[in-house]
């Protein structure tokens, strides 16, 4: 995350399922000096597995987890564009047709609510409902996906369409796509790459 440039220093956390529960990152670590033996295992009911101390904002990766059950992994950042505007409590909405790579036809923002706690794990999961992303108001953004590098992938995404919209409200209002096309381009993301195998091209005849 941080080498991407969507975050900075030790803020922000990733997570993985895993068999009862998730691996996630560690409490107040820099991520140039951890290691395997410092990511975290939690179980569903919130227990850790073993040694170390789970970042901060295991609740909301625990309630993703069980709420979405398609989700292998959860990326949360405090990138520039995306906490900016999360900061002025505003979504993305359709102003490019790219919003619908998280999902639907805006990128919500969740209300504010303390870090850590349970009170923001539940807005986080009104946010995403229909969205693999949302905005954390006053703090950040979320990406999940299938694994690790799909939801980071989304987060990369995020962060550009966050600096895009930022920038176009420097010069004014932008205009929205339609519902209707934003439907259409829904359905084309779900058929794109239908049928490919990882890290191959789709076959064609």
């Amino acid at each position: 995350m941080n080498a991407l440039g969507i975050n900075r220093g030790a803020a922000g956390n990733v997570s993985a399922r895993a068999k009862g529960g998730f691996l996630i990152t560690p409490s107040a670590m820099a991520y140039d000096v951890m290691a395997a033996r410092d990511v975290v295992a939690v179980d569903l009911g919130g227990r850790v597995r073993g040694v170390g101390k789970p970042s901060t904002e295991w609740r909301f990766h625990r309630a993703i987890y069980v709420a979405r059950p398609e989700a292998g992994a959860v990326v949360h950042t405090h990138s520039v564009f995306a906490t900016a505007l999360a900061c002025l409590e505003r979504g993305i909405p359709a102003f490019h047709y790219m919003v619908a790579k998280a999902g639907g036809n805006d990128i919500r923002c969740a209300p504010y609510a303390t870090f850590g706690t349970q009170q923001l794990a539940d807005h986080v999961i009104r946010a995403l409902d229909g969205r693999n992303a949302c905005l954390l108001s006053h703090h950040g953004m979320i990406a999940i996906g299938a694994d690790l590098d799909a939801a980071l992938g989304l987060a990369v995404e995020v962060e550009w369409l966050a600096e895009v919209y930022f920038a176009t409200l420097q010069i004014g209002k932008p205009a929205n796509l339609a519902d209707r096309e934003m439907r259409e381009v829904l359905q084309r993301f779900a058929e794109y790459g239908r049928g490919a195998v990882k890290g191959k091209a789709p076959q064609t005849t």
